[in-house]
């Protein structure tokens, strides 16, 4: 399956991804653009996957890809395996949502919220 090259290379677009699904995990919904919204889901939901394995090389894998920033006592990583992932235990994918909010008023870039469901 063919993914979006946000218009970056790939060095900065990996950075870019990071940077997202670490807000996305500390804030739980977030504001961004249709198209890195769509790329984020994928990123998205193989964290939580891994938070649901839960093993110690889950835990490892996620560190690797995010950020260790704080969300409040926890890393975002801490967060993601005992706040978010718990709840998606009988859900077998499809742990974001994404709405379309309409246009960027300086560049008309489409928006989207992205969300945990």
């Amino acid at each position: 399956m063919p993914y979006s090259r946000l218009r970056r290379n790939s060095a900065q677009r990996k950075a870019l991804l990071r940077d997202l699904v670490t807000d996305l995990i500390i804030n739980e919904k977030i504001e961004t653009t249709e198209s890195k919204a769509k790329e984020l889901k994928k990123v998205a939901d193989k964290m939580v996957t891994l938070g649901k394995r839960g093993d110690l090389a889950s835990i490892r894998r996620a560190a690797s890809f995010v950020r260790n920033e704080k969300a409040g006592e926890k890393t975002a990583v801490q967060k993601l395996f005992k706040d978010i992932a718990p709840r998606y235990t009988e859900r077998n994918g499809g742990y974001t949502r994404i709405y379309k909010t309409g246009l960027r008023k300086g560049d008309s870039a489409p928006m989207a919220i992205i969300e945990f469901v």
